[in-house]
Formats: structure tokens, C-alpha cells, sequence
């Protein structure tokens, strides 16, 4: 492995630093992934090492690359294999756990590198961080992963058994986007024609190999089907599946960082969960309000959370946890915010509901760091459904309750917001009013969800004192098909009466989820249903914390489909993904004393 020389160092003068671009460093198997050095100008000693490797092409990491040279650190940024400027074949993941370990081999060969690294990056660059650290990479001191890839097949990709569209729409645009195929200007041109018309083309699934122009960009079409088939939580999702085992886990500190309305909140929560009960090394979780990658931003979809939700600068707070973890210094890690506690939390709600004069929702929040996820404050409480809409802490009582609507996979409940990244053009990401507007391109007039025969709607009466719900959240419903197939969704909602800012109210999203009937037992194996026959079903929601305030409604709303969060189940019990029809499901969900459909909810009690 070559030395860097200092001759070949493009140097920054103005920041301090000096830069060496597209260093080709050679895998185990021989492939050469483009790399960037950024150190701190003339420096002659060993370093501690920050390392970021991406997808999403290393340059744009330069202001990373810069402040942490500026401050005593050596940074390195990777572009992942067959992404960018890096040589091979791009795989989901599957090779960064590898490729990760021969990449911190050869840092620790430089001679700037004292041997620690410590990683940084959002989203697939998080996923990263937590595949060298299921590999147990030696050099790896410390991990930052935010919003970050893991347990694919349980929640967030397949969502039991369902498939989160937003990959289909990452696919779509980043196949032609730093890939090999796009390194020809014509295939290029032909992939972004087929990004730009994505909207049709989700109108033509189930995507079939060499049917679009995706096969010009082979390893992203085959991956791409092999995903949206493969509804099993098997060995084609182990990679960064923290959860099957935690003990494979580098026993390292570990800084989740993750959003209510984040697409990876569900898995963020419990990565916490299993590493903080299995490293011995310290595990810290911070929740924000925040949509994916955005923890700078206060407001996210329609509402605003207020000035102090947003962490203003993104490099400060990572920079002090790298000088505690890899350089020993006594900082505010453990003593202050946001690191006072392991864990922190944004409690949402606590807004006067007033529109802003960006025309956003007031809904407000406050920071609370808490000694552990769940809080054991926690009390569970069940709030069963009912005839006419209701929403009840009394169990049922009466036989014969239930609810029969018809799910048309041609006429999807449409998605408005929610845990969703990656969604560029298709969805609308965070917190929305549940009623129709020209942001959502298949939901345009203003017309609230609640009117769809499709939507099930329970509500409480007006709340008669502010009540905090903070903690994993899950339906369990009792339902019927005349379909062999079909899926059950269910929203969290918090319902605003109507005000002189909001005449109609608001009905805010605040977590969501689905399960695929077939799915309903085991992740393991399918079992397609025998029509008419009442089943037990869990939807596991997305975690969250919020205050509904006095006055407020709490709501759950259940349907069949949630279009294009997750892909629509045609009913017909084809293979996944493999269908050739669809048709009209008549799904019944019933809430009386033998089948009590409820919604278990986290109830905080006031401090």
C-alpha cells in the first residue's frame, strides 16, 4: 500500500488543511475504491482517524473533511464499491462490512493514522458504520450512525412483509446516478428518462426483469426484484441485522441518533434496546422530531416544533463526542446536552396549535433526557375500538361488533407523510394534515382521509386533560377477508378541534404501520389465509412521543393500504410482487368481548 506524499497533497491554505483526491485503495479481492485524505496542513504525527464511506460520492463530504482537519483529526471518505469513482460491482451492503476492514487496514498502515477510527454518516452512509461494526473491525473506536440501514427484513425495507416503496424510488434515481452504467452518457440519459416518468412506472408494477430500462443497470434491477419478492426476515436480510444477535456488535460507544419521522425510527429504538443491554461500552440515544437527516431543522412537513428542536450545527456535537471517545478529553459527554443522559428525547405537543406565519402548525415540543428506552415509567394502556367510530379505554362488553369495507388495490389509501426518506418526488415526508393537497400527486384536492369508505376512523371524546404518550406503540386487531391475501394498516393521530387558524382542525400523523396477511404469524413463513376465517393481527407502529393536549382527539385509523409508503397487496395470494391480477378484497375488522381490537398506547404520567 502506498505512503501518501506530502508532494501530492492539493493543498488548502485557507482552511489549514491539505487534501490528497481519489487515493485507489486495494481490496482483499483486488478492486480499487477511490478515497480521500484530508488532513491538517504540515502535520508530521499519528492521528486519530474519522472515516465516512458512501454511495452517495466521497466529494461531498469536503465540509466533513475540512472542519475535522481543521481540528486535529484525520478524515477519510470512501466511495463504496462499484459506486462513483470506486472500481467493482455495487451490492447492497452486503460488501462494506469486508470492504470496511480492509479500508481501516490501510489507514492504520499510513503514517498519519494512530490506529483509532471513528465514523460518521446518515442513512446507507450510517448502514455502513453498523457493518463494520458487525464485522468487528479492529481499528473502530467509536460510531456515530444516524438514521442508519439495519434489520432490513423486520421494519423499514420489508415491513412485516410489506415493501417500503421509498427503495423502489431510490433505485430508480440512483441507478443512473454514479453507477457504472452510468458512465456512459447515452445508458445515463436512458435511466434518467425512466426517473423522470417514475410516476407512471408505479402504476405499471410488479417491475419483471429486462421489461424497462432499469436492466441497463443490471445489479440495480436484480437487486431491486429480488427485494420487493422476498418478504421472508431470512438470510437474504442479514446483513446489519443487529437484532438476530447483538453480541456480534463491536463492543465500542455507540451514538444512536434517529427521528419520530424518521424511516429507520422503528430500528433506531430497538439498536438502543439490544446494545445497550449487550456492550458493556456506552450506548446513547437521541430522538428528535426530525424527518430523515434533517436533525438541523425545527419544522418538518406542515408543522413546526419550535426553534430548539432543531441540533443548529451538525459538526459540533459529533466533534465533541470524537474528543471524549478517541482523544480523552473531559468534555460535556455524560455531564451536558445533548449527551447529559443516554438517552434524549423530544416530547412533542406542547405548541399553543396556532399557525405559524410560515402557515405551519404550532405543535411545539420540549428536550427530556430520560435514564432509559423505554421509560419503566411507562404504563401501557389499551384503547379498544368500537361501533360508530370510538375510541375507548373500556373493553367491550357486546357480541357481534364489526366493521366490513372494501380494499380496491386500483384506488390505494394514499400516503400523506409519515416515516419515509428517500421518497424525492413520489411522497411527502413528516407531519401533514390528513386531508389532501396539490403537495401529495395522488391525493391533490383538499379532501381529508376520513372521508375514504376505506378508512376506518376510531377517535376518543375530547381529551379533558393533557395526556403524554412516549414508547413503542402497537394495534392489535382482529380481522377477516374474503381474500386469501391482503394487508391491515393502522395511523396514529393526533386531532386537532377546529380554530380560528384551522377552521377544519388538524389531523396530525404521528406513526404508522402495516402487516401483510400472510405474514401474520411468523416473518419467517407465509401462510395465506382461508377466506372468511377471523385472525389475530399485530401492527407494530413507528415509536413517538407527544403530548395531545386537552381538547385534542385521540385517533387510530385503519385500512388496507398506505400508497406508495408500501406497496400495494393485490389480494390474489401470487407469489410477492409476481402478480398478474388483482382484486377487490372485503376485509372486516371486528371490535367486540371475543375479538377487542385495541391500539396499545404508552402513557407517561406527569413527573
Amino acid at each position: 500500500m502506498a505512503v501518501l506524499l506530502a508532494a501530492s497533497f492539493l493543498h488548502a491554505q485557507e482552511a489549514g488543511i491539505q487534501v490528497e483526491k481519489s487515493v485507489m485503495v486495494a481490496m482483499s479481492d483486488g478492486v480499487k475504491l477511490a478515497t480521500d485524505v484530508y488532513l491538517p496542513a504540515g502535520s508530521t504525527g499519528k492521528l486519530p482517524v474519522i472515516l465516512t464511506r458512501t454511495p452517495y460520492n466521497k466529494d461531498g463530504t469536503k465540509s466533513f473533511g475540512e472542519y475535522f482537519a481543521a481540528h486535529g483529526y484525520a478524515f477519510v471518505a470512501q466511495d463504496t464499491r462499484g459506486r462513483y469513482a470506486s472500481e467493482g460491482v455495487w451490492h447492497w451492503l452486503t460488501d462494506d462490512g469486508a470492504d470496511g476492514a480492509d479500508c481501516a487496514a490501510w489507514i492504520a498502515a499510513q503514517p498519519w493514522a494512530n490506529g483509532k477510527i471513528g465514523m460518521v454518516g446518515t442513512s446507507y452512509v450510517g448502514g455502513t458504520q453498523h457493518a463494520m461494526a458487525l464485522a468487528k473491525v479492529p481499528q473502530l473506536t467509536t460510531v456515530i450512525p444516524v438514521d442508519a440501514v439495519s434489520n432490513m427484513g423486520l421494519q423499514s425495507m420489508r415491513n412485516a412483509g410489506a415493501f417500503e416503496m421509498r427503495f423502489w424510488n431510490w433505485i430508480m434515481l440512483n441507478a443512473g446516478k454514479g453507477s457504472n452504467a452510468a458512465l456512459d452518457p447515452a445508458t445515463q440519459g436512458e435511466l434518467k428518462e425512466m426517473a423522470d416518468n417514475r410516476w407512471d412506472y408505479l402504476s405499471l408494477l410488479p417491475l419483471r426483469p429486462g421489461t424497462t430500462p432499469l436492466k441497463l443497470a443490471p445489479e440495480y434491477e436484480d437487486w431491486l426484484i429480488q427485494a420487493m419478492r422476498h418478504g421472508k426476515d431470512d438470510g437474504f436480510w442479514a446483513q446489519n441485522n443487529i437484532l438476530a444477535d447483538p453480541s456480534r456488535y463491536k463492543d465500542m460507544p455507540v451514538y444512536l441518533v434517529g427521528g419520530w419521522y424518521d424511516s429507520w425510527a422503528g430500528n433506531t429504538s430497538a439498536n438502543f434496546q439490544a446494545l445497550s443491554k449487550t456492550l458493556k461500552s456506552d450506548v446513547y440515544l437521541i430522538m428528535g422530531p426530525w424527518i430523515h437527516g434533517a436533525q438541523n431543522k425545527s419544522s418538518h412537513g406542515q408543522v413546526d416544533f419550535g426553534k430548539d428542536a432543531a441540533v443548529a450545527d451538525q459538526l459540533v456535537w459529533r466533534k465533541e463526542w470524537f474528543d471524549h471517545w478517541m482523544k480523552g478529553i473531559d468534555n460535556s459527554v455524560g455531564k451536558a446536552a445533548p449527551f447529559a443522559k443516554k438517552v434524549r428525547i423530544f416530547v412533542m405537543g406542547t405548541g399553543d396549535g396556532s399557525k405559524t406565519k410560515d402557515g405551519l402548525l404550532n405543535h411545539g415540543g420540549q428536550w427530556r433526557d430520560e435514564n432509559e428506552w423505554p421509560l419503566a415509567r411507562v404504563k401501557p394502556t389499551a384503547f379498544f375500538l368500537y361501533p360508530e367510530g370510538l375510541l375507548s379505554e373500556v373493553k367491550p362488553e357486546s357480541e357481534g361488533g364489526a366493521v366490513t369495507y372494501e380494499f380496491d388495490p386500483k384506488n390505494p389509501v394514499p400516503t400523506l407523510g409519515g416515516n419515509i426518506s428517500s421518497g424525492d418526488g413520489i411522497m411527502q415526508q413528516g407531519a401533514w394534515d390528513q386531508r389532501g393537497s396539490d403537495k401529495f400527486w395522488n391525493w391533490t384536492k383538499p379532501i381529508p382521509l376520513s372521508a375514504r369508505s376505506d378508512v376506518l376512523v376510531f377517535q376518543t371524546a375530547p381529551l379533558a386533560e393533557d395526556i403524554e404518550i412516549t414508547g413503542e406503540i402497537e394495534v392489535k386487531l382482529w380481522a377477516s377477508s374474503d381474500a386469501v391475501d391482503t394487508d391491515f394498516t393502522a395511523k396514529l393521530i393526533d386531532g386537532y378541534p377546529p380554530s380560528a387558524d384551522w377552521p377544519h382542525g388538524f389531523d396530525l400523523n404521528l406513526a404508522d404501520g402495516i402487516v401483510r396477511a400472510r405474514f401474520r404469524d411468523s416473518l419467517k413463513e407465509e401462510k395465506l389465509m382461508q377466506p372468511g376465517k377471523v385472525y389475530p393481527f399485530t401492527i407494530k407502529l413507528y415509536p413517538t412521543s407527544n403530548v395531545f393536549k386537552k381538547g385534542h382527539r385521540i385517533r387510530v385509523d385503519i385500512s388496507s393500504s398506505n400508497f406508495p409508503r408500501f406497496d400495494v397487496n393485490p389480494n390474489t395470494g401470487e407469489p410477492l410482487q409476481q402478480h398478474r391480477r388483482t382484486v377487490i378484497a372485503t376485509n372486516t375488522v371486528y371490535h367486540d368481548l371475543e375479538h377487542p381490537s385495541h391500539i396499545v398506547l404508552p402513557f407517561v404520567s406527569k413527573r
